[in-house]
């Protein structure tokens, strides 16, 4: 061993090992912080790190052929100097380097014996909005509609979460700090990119961050016609999935961007109306989507997504108005949910909407077991958290396992107001109302849902004694959802409390959602009835019947009524009981 050793050191293969490496190191890094910014695909920097590994044995090989003149025999020995212990110290360096940098991402996330499902949790991946570099600017809806699609054809893959679906929104058209985004948005890498869109060709960009460095790992550009556009998503979706060595986990046969439509004119009007439910113009939206299914009727997510937008138009009308669209609304959901049901299997928002109809029909098992088969499908789409925690557990008494969801939910998605707000209101039902006022406090007065702001705000600020600020919060309000009589005279009693009206049944009728408001001037009987009269108007049941503050109400026989007639107690018995009731003998039950 010591004469190959001094053979080797005789030939100099150390040093040429060790500059080899070392420069090929410094040529590596310049290629991987170039390609991004000249916008190279991927093939290049692998073609160019393939040269420099096929390079390395060649030039040891030329250094061992080359036979450099033998040392005069009666010289000494050759002996291991500084220099040489230094360059076999660099070129192990080098080759730690060198595999850290392989092998980092995948070690960083954690391999577990669970498999890839166990990596989930830290490939968290955001999709920011695409930009449009088209010339019409009226395109905005297709370059984001690319990066929706994107979106959710990776999440499909099980080893992935898709965060902030709908909060990356709000950094549409700026120019961040990728570190920044990524840390307010909880993603460890983001997805950013662009669109140009001209006649029947379309140019899709798109390129892999890690949030922790900034570092570009994955870049590529498609310039093809706009009929390829799935394939081109397909590609994407499968390019970034294999840059984190993550498997599909897909079936013989089975795509990750599936249902396709061979309609361009079908395809874009699905992407417009994606644009009006994410700013919850659903009327606009359903005349799209009618257009859409009556034209191309084997469409799986128009009809998904037709659904969801029939099941919800119902909360975004005035309370007057509930009442002519509400049936209405659901039978259009049930058969649009159930097309695309119908047509995809896998249709996670059309299960959605389908549990959401069966919750406003009082079909509680039934609206538990779809939303179930949702998330199964798709355990982070926001809407479906955000609606079976809302609409089934919430009503149905599950206080906790709701505020779980919520606070999931919140993780996923940190900057949608109308989220943040039901969260908050979730947080006052477990009896945290100081906790959900910062949460309310910072949500805009005019963003989505800002009624409802409003009155959350106001109800936590009553369960806190600070009955001025909530009178104050009610007639800050500037909405046509609600009577402007009925916030005036809520106000007017909130300031005047606590107290105990004589003559209750004198008071007048309050919209339903503040009713809250009886319970702090003695008349619990009126909360009960504003309860009744909101669940015979919109159906269903409201969460609000779960405040500390109507514990009184929950010992009555008439609450006792009113969820048997809800159905809630034969769903009680049949799936458990919720976090504030139990069963009392054979046929009773009590609340606290």
């Amino acid at each position: 061993m010591g004469d190959v050793f001094a053979e080797l050191k005789r030939r100099q293969m150390f040093r040429v090992a060790a500059a080899y490496a070392v420069v090929a190191w410094l040529l590596l890094q310049i290629v991987n912080n170039v390609a991004p910014v000249l916008d190279l695909p991927v093939w290049v920097a692998r073609a160019f790190l393939l040269a420099l590994v096929i390079g390395f044995p060649i030039a040891l090989l030329f250094v061992w052929m080359r036979d450099l003149p033998p040392t005069d025999a009666a010289a000494p020995k050759a002996t291991t100097t500084n220099l040489d212990y230094a360059l076999i110290g660099a070129l192990t360096l080098v080759i730690a380097l060198v595999s850290y940098q392989q092998l980092a991402p995948t070690a960083g996330e954690g391999t577990s014996p669970g498999g890839p499902q166990s990596q989930a949790a830290g490939l968290s991946i955001a999709v920011m909005p695409f930009e449009n570099l088209s010339s019409d600017a009226e395109q905005e809806f297709f370059s984001v509609g690319m990066s929706d699609e994107i979106m959710a054809a990776l999440a499909k893959v099980q080893s992935l979460t898709i965060v902030a679906r709908e909060s990356a929104h709000q950094y549409k058209g700026e120019r961040n700090d990728m570190r920044a985004v990524g840390r307010a948005l909880n993603a460890k890498y983001l997805i950013n990119g662009s669109v140009r869109r001209a006649g029947n060709r379309v140019r899709i960009t798109a390129q892999l961050v890690r949030t922790d460095d900034g570092v570009g790992l994955w870049t590529d550009s498609y310039d093809r016609e706009l009929t390829d556009v799935f394939a081109i998503q397909e590609d994407i979706a499968r390019a970034i999935a294999a840059s984190l060595s993550v498997p599909l986990g897909l079936q013989q046969g089975e795509t990750l961007v599936s249902n396709r439509t061979g309609s361009p004119e079908s395809y874009d009007q699905y992407l417009r109306a994606q644009a009006l439910v994410r700013a919850r113009s659903l009327p606009e939206a359903i005349t799209l989507l009618e257009t859409v299914v009556a034209r191309d009727p084997g469409f799986a997510p128009a009809w998904g997504l037709l659904a969801r937008a029939y099941s919800s138009a119902p909360f975004y009308v005035s309370p007057e108005k509930v009442r002519l669209v509400l049936q209405s609304s659901r039978d259009k959901a049930q058969k649009a949910g159930g097309e695309a049901v119908r047509l995809d299997s896998r249709n996670a928002i059309g299960y959605a909407a389908l549990a959401t109809v069966q919750q406003q029909r009082g079909n509680w098992a039934a609206s538990e077991d779809l939303f179930r088969q949702a998330l199964a499908l798709d355990p982070n789409e926001p809407e479906a958290l955000h609606t079976y925690s809302n609409n089934t557990l919430g009503p149905a008494g599950r206080l906790k396992e709701a505020l779980s969801l919520r606070e999931r939910l919140r993780t996923l998605e940190p900057f949608v107001p109308v989220y943040n707000i039901f969260t908050a209101a979730f947080m006052q039902y477990n009896g945290l109302s100081q906790a959900s006022i910062p949460i309310l406090e910072a949500t805009p007065v005019d963003a989505a849902g800002g009624f409802t702001r409003n009155v959350f705000l106001a109800q936590a600020y009553a369960a806190e004694g600070r009955y001025a600020e909530a009178s104050d919060t009610l007639l800050a309000m500037r909405t046509n959802v609600v009577n402007r009589g009925s916030v005036e005279e809520a106000a007017r009693l909130l300031r005047s409390a606590p107290t105990t009206i004589k003559t209750p049944e004198a008071l007048p009728l309050l919209e339903a959602r503040l009713g809250f408001v009886y319970a702090y001037v003695g008349a619990p009987d009126r909360v009960l009835e504003s309860f009744e009269r909101e669940s015979e108007i919109e159906g269903g049941v409201s969460t609000s019947i779960w405040l500390p503050l109507h514990a009184p109400l929950r010992k009555t026989e008439r609450f006792k009524a009113f969820v048997r007639k809800a159905g809630l107690v034969d769903y009680w018995r049949a799936r458990g009981w919720p976090d504030l009731c139990r069963p009392a003998g054979a046929d009773d039950f009590v609340c606290d």
